[in-house]
């Protein structure tokens, strides 16, 4: 029989994790209007929070929904700060528990792994293989289903009380009102409808079920289907093989595998490639010789450099701000072969304040060996 935990209510609203939560949730917003407010009577607030979780009377606050345009438009669903408390007390105590069900090649929000960790193992197997099956979820967060989701935390926690505060979090938002109806088979006139589906973006807790969501997916590929070497980050996921035909007939497996997840590949960001042709991953377009940063990253970055700039100079964020974009940037372009692009920047990296040229300590040639 599968492991279980029990007794995670308590851990969850011990005050010492709830204040170490606290200070998770701060972390980058120290100086926001609504964490100022929460940290001006920081220990009351907790205390108040906490009898609210254990009486459960605790409801979670209405969000703030915003538009970010990254590599594509995205809806943010930003909770209120008390909330956000509760997301890090309940992810500092069940996180720990579920990341070894995980398998090895699943690299969003996991300690060790990330990003680069993924790009690392996505050239390993691209070096490996002749042909890369890849795989994007449409409107995965939104798409979630609320009881397959409940199902899979239910599976593995055997405690009442922390159960329903995961019900209360996973249920404070549905999608239905903002996205088409999905039909899947099986389906009535009204099933879509009925079943609450979507989690919010902006939750540190969703991006934890984004990963629960699909682990049994994750194992049924690398177990059951034994497709070839594979990897997933978030929604976008890659099978990696030498049969062309053999990958085609593993598509057609997966959006069959994904139907009963209530979930529906992107047509037309879901097909095999070749290296020749050129591959973009997480940002980068991988090539047989050379990686390169996507055009459309370059340019996202120039038009923030220009934001930053001027925010700088009418005085609303200080040098050390612009310094650790400038590095952040820097260092995330490093992983591609960008030493000319990187050159090619330095001159964006000078800033103006008051008329009189001012350059961050880190915006100088010794970026390029970075």
């Amino acid at each position: 029989m599968a492991k279980t935990f029990k007794n995670l209510f308590e851990k969850i609203t011990d005050f010492q994790n709830l204040l170490l939560a606290s200070k998770k949730a701060q972390k980058g917003k120290r100086f926001r209007d609504s964490t100022l407010a929460f940290n001006f009577n920081l220990e009351a607030n907790l205390f108040a929070l906490r009898d609210e979780l254990k009486s459960k009377t605790f409801e979670p606050g209405p969000y703030r929904d915003f538009i970010v345009h990254d590599s594509k438009m995205r809806l943010i669903s930003a909770a209120p700060y008390r909330d956000r408390v509760v997301h890090h007390a309940v992810m500092n105590v069940i996180e720990p528990l579920f990341d070894p069900i995980f398998i090895y090649d699943t690299y969003a929000c996991r300690k060790s792994k990330g990003v680069h960790a993924a790009l690392f193992r996505f050239r390993e197997f691209l070096a490996r293989r002749r042909y890369v099956l890849k795989c994007d979820i449409r409107k995965y967060f939104q798409s979630m289903d609320h009881e397959i989701l409940l199902s899979k935390l239910r599976r593995k926690i055997a405690d009442r009380e922390a159960t329903w505060l995961l019900e209360k979090i996973v249920g404070s938002r549905d999608f239905n009102d903002v996205t088409p109806a999905v039909y899947f088979p099986r389906d009535d006139l009204f099933t879509p409808h009925q079943r609450r589906r979507g989690i919010p973006v902006g939750n540190l807790t969703s991006q934890f079920f984004a990963n629960l969501f699909l682990n049994d997916f994750d194992h049924w590929i690398n177990e059951e289907l034994r497709g070839g070497s594979y990897l997933r980050y978030v929604d976008d996921f890659c099978v990696f093989g030498d049969d062309k035909a053999h990958l085609n007939d593993v598509r057609t497996a997966i959006i069959e595998q994904l139907a009963g997840l209530r979930l529906r590949l992107h047509d037309g960001k879901s097909r095999i490639y070749t290296l020749k042709e050129g591959i973009e991953f997480l940002g980068f377009r991988h090539l047989p010789n050379q990686v390169r940063v996507r055009t459309e990253n370059v340019k996202r970055y120039k038009w923030r450099m220009r934001r930053l700039r001027e925010d700088y100079e009418d005085g609303n964020i200080s040098i050390d701000r612009v310094t650790a974009s400038v590095v952040s940037w820097v260092a995330h372009a490093s992983y591609a072969d960008s030493y000319r692009l990187r050159g090619e920047m330095i001159p964006s990296f000078a800033f103006k304040k008051g008329g009189r040229a001012e350059i961050g300590p880190c915006c100088s040639r010794r970026v390029l060996e970075q």
